[in-house]
């Protein structure tokens, strides 16, 4: 595909270029010759008003010096004979046929004739004995000066333009072919076993639709082997109850042989059971861990517990928001973790805020991290470093014991704290632009926070430290 693109783009300017650059430089050249022949005219105008007065060979030949703007010797003039002078005079440089000369002098208008090393423009003036010409004669290097240069110039022009749509070209078979190949690479991978790899979603619309299905293949996929391996751990454990019945039975039928061999069947049995049940919880774990390397749809899990928790908002006259979370979102966590951890968070708000409070939930997708925040319009907590301390229960938002009469534990903010330490990231917690608490929750990506991530994580912090500032101002 990248190379039938840079073909297209090749083809494509190259049939532009000559399309333009062929008749430009046609035009170039012509011009160049009206210059040179224009110039000439201009020459041989400035002869005329002298031959209008006098055929005299002294004051012609002054008005030639005068009327050379180049090398000597290009202005010839042709006086026809006087009866009282005898013969033509010839003042300059001939170089025309004399045929040519007579022409220009019968036909009465200007007109070029050849010469060897270029061409000699015949203008004809009346003068009192007849028609007299004047001959200027134009190189071929006039003819063509300056049109070298311009050509170079065009094909320089149209050589970058060539260049630069085939580099144009690459960038975008590129940016759609790395995407197609990552995406056949990772089904490669599902294929040879490895349940954890995932696809980034990005590139072109297609393409990020593509490897949205395909991660949510991935993540079916591993599902399924996880309740298959249970449901055969689980059918295995069945087994316990018969063999131990088995077992009994045999241990009564006494030493003869036939009990002996009855007895080593139902060991071997047993054995080989609880084989199957390790094998199965071994996988179960492995599973489980592939989940956990392949990450969630941080967007998907959000909107999945917004619609959970929206009902219960409803009942309670709440306004809910939900920014960020329309388009997916890649993170390094199990989708139960990240889960729990929302339920963590939207649960607070609904034990600790008055019904009809408003809460909103964003999602801001860094380069390094990606930080969701959990907003509400409550009163706030009085003691945000105590909220994050295992055992705070969150009574009256920051005024209750370790654990309330409602019950509470306090370990719905230690959960959220767990889940954003696995990944590197953290959580803090401060005012809200609705005007209570935010609980910022950042989960770094594979676990860097250096470099340009880390800068770029910065900026995102500013942004939204402005946010919170310009939100508690007054009159904001």
């Amino acid at each position: 595909m990248r190379w039938a693109l840079v073909k297209v783009a090749l083809a494509v300017t190259t049939m532009v270029v000559v399309a333009f650059a062929v008749p430009l430089g046609l035009v170039v050249k012509e011009l160049a010759r009206d210059r040179a022949y224009g110039s000439a005219e201009r020459q041989a105008a400035t002869i005329g008003p002298v031959l209008a007065i006098t055929t005299d060979r002294t004051q012609l030949e002054r008005a030639v010096a005068s009327a050379e703007t180049g090398p000597g010797g290009r202005i010839g003039v042709h006086v026809p004979a006087n009866g009282g002078n005898g013969g033509p005079a010839e003042i300059g440089v001939r170089r025309a046929a004399p045929a040519d000369v007579a022409a220009a002098a019968k036909l009465g208008r200007a007109s070029i004739s050849p010469v060897p090393g270029g061409s000699s423009l015949l203008q004809p003036t009346a003068v009192a004995s007849g028609i007299a010409v004047v001959e200027v004669f134009v190189p071929d290097a006039a003819l063509t000066n300056g049109v070298t240069t311009s050509w170079a110039v065009l094909a320089a022009v149209g050589l970058a333009l060539v260049i630069g749509s085939v580099a144009v070209a690459d960038r975008l078979g590129t940016r759609m072919v790395r995407p197609a190949e990552r995406l056949a690479d990772a089904a490669h991978d599902l294929g040879r076993g490895k349940l954890g790899v995932r696809v980034p979603e990005d590139g072109p619309k297609e393409l990020r639709l593509a490897a949205a299905a395909f991660n949510a293949m991935a993540d079916q996929v591993v599902q399924l082997l996880a309740n298959e391996r249970e449901l055969a751990a689980d059918l295995s454990h069945r087994l316990r109850t018969p063999l131990t019945v088995l077992r009994l039975n045999a241990a009564s039928l006494g030493d003869t042989p036939d009990a002996d061999q009855t007895r080593a069947a139902v060991a071997q049995l047993e054995r080989e059971v609880d084989q199957i049940i390790r094998t199965a919880r071994e996988q179960q774990a492995h599973t489980r861990q592939a989940a956990a390397a392949a990450g969630c749809d941080a967007a998907e899990v959000i909107r999945e517990r917004m619609a959970f928790w929206s009902a219960l908002a409803e009942d309670e006259g709440r306004t809910v928001r939900v920014a960020g979370a329309d388009r997916p979102v890649r993170l390094p966590v199990a989708r139960p973790d990240l889960a729990a951890a929302l339920d963590a968070m939207l649960g607070n708000v609904f034990r600790h805020t008055p019904e009809g409070t408003a809460f909103a939930v964003d999602v801001h997708n860094a380069e390094d991290a990606v930080i969701v925040l959990v907003s509400d319009a409550g009163p706030g907590i009085a003691d945000p470093d105590a909220a994050l301390r295992r055992g705070w229960s969150g009574g009256g938002r920051g005024q209750g014991p370790a654990v309330t009469e409602g019950g509470s534990t306090g370990l719905g903010l230690d959960i959220v704290r767990r889940l954003a330490e696995s990944t590197g990231g953290d959580v803090r917690l401060g005012r809200s632009v609705l005007g209570g608490t935010e609980v910022r929750v950042w989960l770094a990506l594979d676990g860097r926070r250096e470099g340009h991530g880390e800068r770029r994580g910065h900026r995102l912090r500013r942004t939204l430290g402005r946010r919170r500032r310009r939100a508690t101002r007054p009159g904001s």
